[in-house]
């Protein structure tokens, strides 16, 4: 689950309320939708969140009040804020009432070859703005090595469990979005949990640098 403090205004470090969210992903581990919910002291109840994931993702100003924490820190926040001992991610599960709802689309099928020999293409997309210390945070984190190309922070690539992956982070206009590429080389015809786990750990080793997820996009 992605964890979520809301600000009253941007640069307040007392948070204003708590936002939950889980990627609802599809069995090629492209993504569906987002389950959510929202928290506010005024209220002391759980609500629904689908407005604000969409919100927070298409608003920069309302995007200058989130901040990506942990669990721990989400918890920690939740006692602060009165609301107690923030639930366990089942409980929490419970707690979504409305699904917000990502375009998905087949991929496109360019090539010749069986679905066991083309490569998986993928698009891990996110809302924000990288500064000097999460791109270098980010580079760490994808172990990415540098391509000469000003759109192109990085590129790697790793052979694991027989599946071959490469990935770039690149950015999208002027740095007020950002991508990770991934390309899974040498895959089976069915899901691998080790391009699931790929996947995932991207999404949060970006996360983790101040952006926010969007969607996860597979283009073939």
């Amino acid at each position: 689950m992605d964890y979520y403090l809301i600000a009253g205004k941007a640069g307040e470090r007392s948070p204003a309320g708590l936002l939950v969210e889980e990627f609802v992903l599809c069995d090629d581990y492209t993504a569906a939708g987002i389950d959510g919910a929202e928290w506010r002291p005024d209220t002391g109840a759980w609500s629904a969140s689908a407005e604000l994931s969409r919100a927070i993702r298409a608003d920069r100003a309302l995007r200058d009040r989130v901040t990506p924490v942990s669990r721990q820190e989400a918890s920690d926040a939740f006692a602060l804020l009165g609301g107690g001992e923030l639930p366990e991610e089942a409980g929490l599960r419970t707690l979504f009432q409305e699904r917000r709802t990502l375009p998905t689309s087949a991929p496109l099928n360019l090539g010749s070859g069986g679905s066991g020999t083309r490569p998986r293409r993928y698009r891990i997309l996110f809302a924000g703005e990288l500064g000097d210390d999460g791109l270098a945070n980010a580079r760490t984190a994808l172990q990415l090595e540098p391509t000469g190309d000003p759109r192109v922070v990085g590129t790697a690539s790793v052979d694991a469990g027989g599946h071959g992956f490469t990935w770039e982070l690149r950015r999208i206009g002027q740095g007020i979005a950002w991508c990770v590429d991934v390309t899974a080389t040498k895959l089976g015809s069915g899901p691998a949990p080790a391009l699931g786990a790929l996947l995932h750990h991207h999404r949060q080793a970006i996360r983790d640098q101040g952006l926010i997820p969007v969607t996860v996009e597979r283009f073939a």
